[in-house]
């Protein structure tokens, strides 16, 4: 494997994930500045979110039959060109359709690096790939608040979307130089009636679950939007069974490692999709912490998750991926529950402690599911794996933050209490128990499943073959 490629990749990445959260503490100003309203303007964090449940199912069909690094640079260049439309839009309607643009570049941008990925690196090379490709999601998020802030703060708004432009051009040379060419793969006309399917499903299941969650639009237009993802989504698999290459080949979940690997990850993604969510709010409405300290402290999840890439290849040679998992998933429940009792007095030492673990364990789980979903399929399949993964990722992380609002809302609803400490704590039990989940499904991996990716219970490297770090 090209050591410079999980590199490259993660740089594009880090800049798509940053950019999705960073604009979140900016909302009042860019509101005031385009004459709308911050309620309003999360329809702009909607269109995004749609944008990228809409093509990332098509994503596998472009880059088989586009050359899958021709899709990633152009993938960058929609990006930059939605950055510059953000910066220099008037109005919410303006916005909106910029936020949309950028998500059709990041939608071709996650799915497609983990597929060049995937088909440049030896299987036995793949978790130390995926570990650092894994990153770049878990401290984007992180950062982007704090970021967002100091850059309205000191600067303009308008700069959280130029600075994507040096940062996206330094992407596509370094792609263009350094990244190996794959070229395009046959492909089958493509599934058009698949597509709109698929399209209308993702879409309407995520944009419901963010109009639940974000209220900018009345809760009865989310619930409906979301009957009407879940029937197109049963439409889909109707469709699919009917078809020899569907646009999405659900027949992958015959294969018991990969229905595994996607639906215990996106049962962790629901709880841990509700944490970046929940603990600023907990820092700042329940501590009186401004959004750069509470954004400060949430960082030792980052510091977590970067310790995680140098270990975690040892780690599951070790023990595996079914020990991992269900360590991995069973520490972080509990984590997240602690968050639940954190008060103002509370130590910050204890809560950066917990943080720290929290973010190691979440991106060892997030590396090891990851790699564990190419464990058992064919190289042709890989682009279909990446295209469901991908698509499962984006709608649980949707369900993730609208069951962290439901849980404090449902608490305030029945308690008739304002939203304090044991509302949280309330939410943090909730999505703990959810995050716990996933060990039912993975205490029923053989012990040795993924072996040929992980290297558990293969021969040990020697002095002249070092393990990939």
């Amino acid at each position: 494997m090209n050591r410079t490629t999980p590199l490259i990749l993660a740089v594009a990445l880090f800049m798509e994930n940053m950019d999705s959260t960073v604009i979140a503490t900016s909302l009042p100003a860019i509101a005031t500045d385009i004459g709308t309203s911050p309620i309003a303007l999360k329809l702009a964090l909607t269109a995004y979110l749609v944008s990228l449940a809409i093509f990332i199912p098509i994503s596998a069909w472009m880059a088989d039959r586009f050359g899958a690094k021709l899709v990633f640079r152009v993938a960058i260049g929609v990006f930059m060109l939605g950055s510059v439309a953000c910066a220099v839009s008037g109005s919410l309607g303006e916005f909106v359709l910029a936020r949309f643009l950028q998500g059709m570049g990041g939608s071709m941008m996650t799915p497609v690096a983990r597929l060049v990925l995937v088909r440049t690196t030896e299987k036995s090379g793949l978790v130390s790939a995926m570990a650092t490709l894994t990153i770049p999601a878990l401290i984007g998020p992180l950062i982007g608040p704090p970021v967002g802030g100091f850059i309205t703060t000191f600067f303009a708004w308008h700069w959280i979307f130029l600075i994507n432009i040096p940062i996206g051009a330094i992407g596509i040379w370094l792609s263009g130089r350094f990244l190996p060419e794959i070229p395009p793969e046959p492909t089958r006309p493509l599934d058009v009636t698949g597509f709109f399917l698929s399209a209308i499903a993702a879409s309407g299941i995520v944009f419901g679950l963010s109009v639940v969650s974000l209220p900018a639009l009345p809760p009865v237009v989310g619930v409906v939007t979301i009957g009407i993802g879940v029937i197109s989504a049963l439409l889909y698999v109707r469709h699919a069974r009917g078809r020899d290459y569907p646009l999405l080949q659900l027949k992958l979940f015959s294969n018991p490692v990969f229905r595994t690997a996607i639906a215990g990850g996106s049962l962790f993604r629901i709880g841990v999709g509700a944490t970046p969510f929940l603990l600023p709010l907990l820092f700042q409405l329940g501590f009186g912490l401004t959004p750069f300290q509470s954004g400060m402290i949430t960082f030792a999840t980052a510091a977590g998750a970067l310790t995680m890439k140098f270990v975690a290849p040892r780690i599951l040679r070790t023990v595996g991926f079914r020990t991992v998992l269900l360590v991995a998933s069973g520490c972080s429940a509990c984590l997240i529950a602690a968050n639940g009792f954190f008060t103002a007095e509370t130590p910050y030492l204890l809560i950066l402690s917990v943080l720290f673990l929290a973010g190691f364990l979440r991106s060892m789980f997030f590396t090891s599911t990851n790699a564990l979903v190419f464990a058992d399929i064919e190289p042709a399949q890989s682009g279909q794996a990446t295209a469901i993964s991908a698509a499962a990722q984006q709608i649980t992380v949707a369900l993730g933050v609208a069951v962290g609002g439901g849980a404090l809302e449902l608490w305030s609803v029945f308690t008739g209490q304002a939203i304090g400490g044991a509302g949280f704590t309330f939410a943090f039990l909730v999505i703990a128990v959810i995050t716990a989940l996933p060990m039912l499904l993975f205490v029923r991996l053989a012990p040795d499943a993924g072996k040929a990716i992980s290297g558990h219970g293969g021969p040990r490297p020697t002095a002249e073959e070092p393990q990939q770090l």
